[in-house]
Parts: C-alpha cells; sequence; structure tokens
C-alpha cells in the first residue's frame, strides 16, 4: 500500500500535513474553542471541507459524463461540534447551482449524489448531514 500523506507535529498545536504525490501542503491549528490560535484550518474543519468537496467533485464527475458542467457552483459548510464526547455532530451544506444552466434532468442528476459520496459514506451514522441545493 503507498502512503498518501505524511503529517508532522509543529508544536504549538500546529501540524503540517504533505499530500507526497503533489507536494502540497496543509497545516492545521487547534480551534480557538479548543486552546488552540486558529489560524488555520482545523481537523475537524477539515472533515466538514472533505464533506462538501466530497460531493461537489463527485457531482462535476456525473456532470461531464452526462455532457453538463457546474463551473462556479458552491458549497457553504457549517462544522456543528458536540460535547461528551467533543466530536462533529452534524455538517451542514448549502449547494448553489443557480450561476449554472440546469435541465430538470441534471438537477435530478445531482440530487442523487448527495448520499452516496465516498466521504459523507465514510461518516459515523450518528454524524448529521443536512444538504440543501439552489437551482
Amino acid at each position: 500500500m503507498k502512503q498518501t500523506i505524511k503529517t508532522v507535529y509543529l508544536g504549538g498545536l500546529r501540524t503540517e500535513a504533505t499530500h507526497l504525490q503533489s507536494g502540497n501542503k496543509v497545516i492545521t491549528d487547534a480551534p480557538t474553542d479548543n486552546h488552540g490560535k486558529g489560524e488555520f484550518f482545523s481537523p475537524t474543519d477539515l472533515l466538514a471541507t472533505s464533506v462538501g468537496t466530497c460531493i461537489l467533485t463527485i457531482m462535476g464527475i456525473k456532470a461531464e459524463a452526462n455532457g453538463f458542467n457546474i463551473d462556479g457552483a458552491t458549497v457553504n459548510t457549517w462544522k456543528i461540534m458536540s460535547e461528551n464526547p467533543r466530536r462533529v455532530a452534524e455538517v451542514k451544506m448549502e449547494f448553489d447551482f443557480s450561476m449554472c444552466t440546469l435541465t430538470e434532468m441534471d438537477k435530478s442528476i445531482l440530487k442523487q449524489l448527495v448520499k452516496v459520496s465516498p466521504v459523507p459514506l465514510s461518516l459515523h451514522d450518528e454524524t448529521k448531514q443536512t444538504t440543501t441545493l439552489k437551482f
């Protein structure tokens, strides 16, 4: 199995993760509500971001395969934490395709992809996923 990411703890509740194939780096900080500086994405921010970006990526793949595009589409994401245990309790996402020219069939295809993307399927069943799509 090929290693994908190497992460180094930099101190001060900060890490640096390197994507080994591309060399791109992501720095994380602990959030301000958990002893951190909040100067970079927190690990839980990245989890919530991963849900939205995964869905949007799968939508892009399906759009291309079906002859339409979703260039310029956006997703606004909220991460809702719970305590005891401290975890991401909900990821709320609002997808906006209002800048895209879509048929009813295109919209139907996109709606079907919300719950079948790899990252959303990887979350614990207790992690609520609330999704709205704006056309």
